[in-house]
């Protein structure tokens, strides 16, 4: 299932991953672990935020996908079922047919 997952992080908690050194590891973790097609770091609301496309296999994945965003960035999370392009024609074809 793709999935978009949008985060914006706690400052605090973020502040002191990156004064700790620690935030190159962790994003690289959760980047290996989640795999994901597209990945996109901006700022938003006045937090550090992310966005990340990724497939996920089966509906139980979220758990693993999300916690440690919650657990360890304190983010807050929105997650959004999505296509591309190829997929929303297979989409529509079997709308008319």
């Amino acid at each position: 299932m793709r999935t978009m997952i949008v985060a914006e992080l706690d400052t605090e908690k973020s502040n002191r991953l990156i004064a700790e050194g620690l935030m190159p590891e962790r994003m690289g973790a959760m980047l290996a672990a989640l795999k994901p097609e597209a990945a996109y770091f901006y700022p938003a609301g006045g937090h550090r935020a992310f966005t990340l496309v990724v497939d996920l296999d089966q509906e139980s994945a979220l758990v693993t996908a999300v916690e440690p965003l919650w657990m360890e960035l304190g983010a807050h999370v929105t997650l959004t079922p999505c296509m591309n392009a190829e997929e929303l024609r297979a989409g529509i074809d079997k709308l008319t047919s």
